[in-house]
């Protein structure tokens, strides 16, 4: 088994990708650029290529080199993050970038292990970086390359207990010639052709020698441990407008979900509903409905609270109307102000 026929068939059908050098310019001498290879990385983790691909644009044409991205503003850079999810790899971009800047003379590192060493760089994506960028024989393993390799192989250990030894025969896949191509190519192999339902195995350039195809249980795999029910957390939220127009928000704890992004002040998000304690005196009244909302360990239920202030109440957290942009919300919090505004 060998990575010829996967190759041939990259050639022929890679996916056009903004952060990606195709497999003819790369033949033609033109290098990728670690740095759009880091962003892409950082974005693409537990994101969807379709949600990033605007992100990526937005941020290479604002920031065209890690230089310049190092010398962002933090609030520009989480507000230009804001919808992404997953908040603390925008903070760790940052501190990946200035590290570059001030310790690698604005040059990314070539192989895995410094690159490892860098803020918000795990395994997967110093493997990426290493393989794609650099062209070393690094084994790159996401959720596509361990579906290719667990029907390749015919695995039916369930993730998460097979990942080791689907990262084992990945790693024996691997070649010396073309490895970034070859890890980009497994990659391209499982979004659109090895995909999670109806594979098309007859599209396939190693239909001959998968197990799974053979012994007809490519659709079945891999195998996964059942999900543990997500729990149900609660919360309430206040939205403050004063007669000017201003609104009030605060910034989250750097640590923890949405650590470090502006939001509406509110109560703790728990299991049991609680008496929350307003940020502010007022009038407050409750807004008809709830907003729901799902992170990766729980769904989140919120009541929301509006209240009109007077103007002359100046609390720093207050931000006038032509300061404030609802786009620069995390998602969740942009579902509390689209409620709110649906009713006012």
């Amino acid at each position: 088994m060998n990575s010829t026929e996967l190759l041939i068939w990259y050639d022929a059908h890679s996916r056009e990708l903004p952060w990606r050098v195709s497999p003819s310019a790369r033949a033609a001498g033109q290098q990728p650029d670690p740095y759009r290879i880091w962003l892409s990385e950082i974005m693409l983790q537990q994101t969807t290529v379709a949600a990033v691909k605007a992100y990526f644009l937005k941020f290479t044409k604002t920031w065209p080199t890690v230089v310049d991205l190092a010398a962002a503003e933090d609030d520009e850079v989480m507000a230009a993050w804001a919808g992404l999810g997953y908040y603390a790899r925008a903070r760790n971009l940052l501190k990946c970038a200035r590290v570059i800047v001030a310790e690698h003379d604005g040059k990314f590192p070539t192989d895995r292990a410094a690159l490892q060493n860098l803020p918000g760089i795990g395994p997967y994506t110093s493997a990426a970086i290493a393989a794609i960028a650099f062209d070393h024989a690094e084994t790159v393993v996401d959720g596509n390359v361990e579906r290719v390799m667990a029907r390749l192989f015919d695995l039916h250990v369930p993730l998460p207990n097979s990942k080791g030894a689907l990262t084992s025969l990945a790693a024996s896949l691997t070649p010396q010639t073309r490895p970034g191509d070859y890890a980009q190519a497994v990659m391209d192999l499982g979004a659109t052709i090895c995909t999670p339902k109806s594979p098309r195995c007859d599209l396939c350039p190693w239909h001959s020698i998968c197990a799974a195809r053979k012994a007809g249980t490519a659709a079945d795999l891999p195998r996964k441990l059942p999900k543990l029910k997500k729990p149900t957390r609660f919360g309430t939220a206040y939205v403050a407008r004063r007669s000017d127009g201003a609104v009030l928000l605060e910034r989250r704890p750097e640590r923890g979900l949405l650590g470090g992004m502006l939001g509406w002040p509110g109560s703790e998000w728990s299991e049991t509903l609680t008496d929350p304690i307003p940020p502010i005196q007022a009038n407050w009244v409750e807004v008809p409905g709830e907003v729901r909302h799902t992170f990766t360990h729980f769904h989140l239920r919120l009541r929301v609270m509006v209240a009109e202030v007077e103007a002359h109440q100046t609390n720093q957290t207050f931000i006038a109307a032509q300061d404030f942009r609802p786009a620069d919300l995390p998602t969740v919090m942009r579902k509390i102000w689209s409620m709110v505004a649906a009713e006012t």
